[in-house]
């Protein structure tokens, strides 16, 4: 049997990938605008982005010599969920179920088991990455024909939208490759304008002689959200707290407000009664979390990346935000916390419910929520 585009794209299918497509190994012209990227520092303090590891980025025969094929795939994991209330935290969807980077390998690895099953006799190499690996992934699943990169960095799929799980086979086999799709974002600007720390950066590049396209587009990590919440472990900057509302892991803004995403499909799969993560956790609940309370709530989840300080970081500044009278007592309590990055958060949000709220009794507001979680048990962290 030959091993062809339609085969591999039909059996990634059946392995639980709604998208797929084929890449040439060859190094893409991509490379060129990452190395400006992290030039202009947009990485932060992302040193996997800016290590050795960022030149293991210009060819993926640095990680298989053998490679001539990249299988790209998209798992969806867009939810439905009750927005959350006041005093809640906000977490982006890809973190309320099941830790997606076993679900995402072992539906590689069963696709390998089943493209030997399908020929016997075909012998190759091949490697698995998700997005831990050295890979320019999205790169890789526009040039398959998954979708197109969109103005707020996320590759987008024409029908279906950008909520996704990207994964790569990279693989020996030679493969036909698919062609990439046009470039449809066109004037819109929705998730520029909704960024509320102004984190997308315009580019000046235009496409070169060997380049087709080129983003209009960049996101400078330094003044994203989730780079906030999950990957910087120091002091937020102060003039971004205020913005971050109440995010605690993650944010999802310049997904919701994209209008590809407005008929995007639910997925089934995506489980989170594995974990005790969802869309409304209490942040008071949160704050009291002891270190090895937070390790057993998320073990088995993508949440446990921003670590037990950074977290209680996130919850104090969300609640400083909030308005709320009644976190006076948790954030006096996170003031007290031994590690210094928590009290000096929760000593601003102090200060912030000052501003924010009287000196006097909870309001309204605050009153409404205290009587939702009574009526909310199913969701209190386990």
């Amino acid at each position: 049997m030959i091993v062809t585009r339609d085969t591999v794209k039909r059996i990634a299918r059946e392995c639980g990938f709604e998208l797929a497509g084929i890449a040439s190994a060859e190094p893409p012209d991509d490379f060129a605008r990452f190395e400006g990227w992290v030039a202009e520092g947009h990485a932060g303090e992302m040193r996997y982005l800016t290590d050795r590891r960022a030149e293991v980025r210009r060819d993926v025969r640095n990680l298989l010599p053998s490679a001539r094929s990249v299988v790209a795939v998209g798992k969806l994991y867009n939810q439905s969920s009750a927005p959350p209330g006041p005093g809640d935290a906000v977490i982006s969807r890809y973190a309320w179920g099941v830790d997606y980077h076993d679900v995402i390998r072992a539906g590689l690895e069963k696709l390998v088991d089943r493209l030997r099953a399908a020929d016997p006799d075909i012998a190759f190499d091949y490697k698995i990455c998700v997005d831990t690996a050295p890979v320019l992934e999205r790169t890789f699943a526009r040039l398959a024909g998954l979708g197109w990169i969109g103005k707020n960095t996320c590759l987008i799929n024409e029908p279906l939208g950008s909520w996704f799980f990207l994964g790569e086979l990279i693989t020996s086999l030679e493969i036909a490759p698919d062609v990439p799709p046009p470039d449809r974002c066109g004037t819109c600007s929705r998730c520029i304008d909704a960024c509320p720390t102004d984190a997308f950066v315009e580019r000046a590049e235009t496409p070169n002689a060997t380049a087709s396209w080129a983003p209009s587009w960049a996101i400078d990590s330094r003044r994203c959200i989730a780079y906030f919440t999950i990957e910087l472990r120091g002091a937020i900057p102060e003039e971004h707290r205020a913005a971050m509302g109440a995010h605690v892991f993650g944010c999802d803004i310049c997904q919701d407000v994209c209008p590809w995403n407005s008929r995007a499909p639910v997925t089934e799969w995506f489980d989170n009664q594995h974990t005790s993560i969802n869309n409304a956790l209490p942040l008071d609940e949160c704050a009291r979390l002891s270190e090895s309370d937070f390790r057993l709530a998320f073990k088995d989840s993508a949440f446990s990346r921003a670590k037990y300080a950074g977290f209680l970081r996130n919850v104090a500044v969300a609640m400083g935000n909030s308005g709320l009278a009644r976190f006076r007592q948790p954030l006096e309590m996170l003031a007290a916390h031994a590690d210094p990055i928590v009290v000096e958060h929760a000593r601003w949000a102090l200060a912030q419910l000052s501003k924010l709220t009287p000196d006097s009794a909870p309001d309204a507001r605050d009153q409404e929520s205290k009587e939702s979680f009574r009526n909310r048990s199913s969701l209190t962290l386990r």
